[in-house]
């Protein structure tokens, strides 16, 4: 592609969007400044440079265009919209596609939700809970108190979170629902063990993800976002095993 042709605004802006998308979704810092780099050198824009965090991203693509920075502030698991952005760099890197028509692309996974209804989702974290307390080596009779404690447990982060926007406090009340719902189970003789029933509904709340993303990018090099990433998953354990040992304790 001939230089002078290239649209550095909106390349800028296209790229800046894809990783922006991508870190919002949870992928990885190093994935993210690899998928942004590629994209540019397909337009042939070998002196780009991209520095990524988890709340923050900045891109240069040299002296045609100035630095641009965005900031993030929500951070969800949305393996799906990762997956799109990286077919979106695909097809632009194979020239199957526009700078244009990728923008456009990009656009479209930035506006739709993905995500299942919230009350498939209710379920689905109930079902898992209770799986997860038999996985755990709990015993069969306590899943529907394993059940009700993850799914409410699930409406709790999820309407909690959507009020304060305080991601902590939403999962310390969510956690201590669930360790609530599993005392009056065993109060009322609908559990056995509580312990296997706590650890079942209190999975759903677990930050697997950011774990595994955390040690990735430590891995890769990306020191400020693995720590970063560690002390949000550290801070969101503290969480769960606060509003567990405030119901236990008494």
């Amino acid at each position: 592609m001939i230089e002078k042709e290239i649209n550095y605004e909106m390349a800028i802006n296209c790229f800046l969007l894809a990783g922006r998308i991508m870190i919002e979704s949870g992928a990885e810092t190093y994935r993210v400044e690899d998928t942004m780099l590629r994209m540019a050198r397909s337009l042939e824009i070998t002196d780009a440079q991209s520095y990524v965090t988890p709340t923050g991203i900045m891109l240069s693509l040299g002296r045609k265009q100035n630095t641009k920075i965005t900031s993030i502030s929500n951070r969800i698991t949305d393996l799906h919209k990762i997956t799109l952005v990286n077919n979106v760099s695909r097809k632009l890197t194979t020239k199957m596609i526009s700078l244009e028509q990728a923008y456009d692309e990009l656009l479209k996974i930035q506006k739709t939700n993905y995500f299942l209804p919230i009350p498939l989702q209710l379920l689905t974290a109930a079902i898992a809970s209770s799986c997860f307390t038999i996985l755990y080596g709990g015993l069969w009779s306590d899943m529907p108190a394993s059940f009700v404690a993850g799914g409410i447990g699930f409406i709790v982060v999820t309407l909690l979170h959507e009020l304060t926007k305080v991601k902590f406090f939403s999962e310390f009340l969510a956690a201590l629902f669930v360790a609530l719902v599993a005392y009056l189970a065993i109060k009322f003789h609908l559990g056995t063990e509580i312990d296997k029933i706590i650890i079942g509904g209190v999975m759903p709340l677990v930050p697997g993800v950011l774990i595994t993303n955390a040690v990735r990018d430590l891995m890769a090099g990306h020191f400020t976002s693995g720590i970063s990433k560690g002390a949000e998953a550290f801070l969101t354990a503290f969480a769960i095993g606060s509003g567990v040992a405030l119901v236990v304790a008494f």
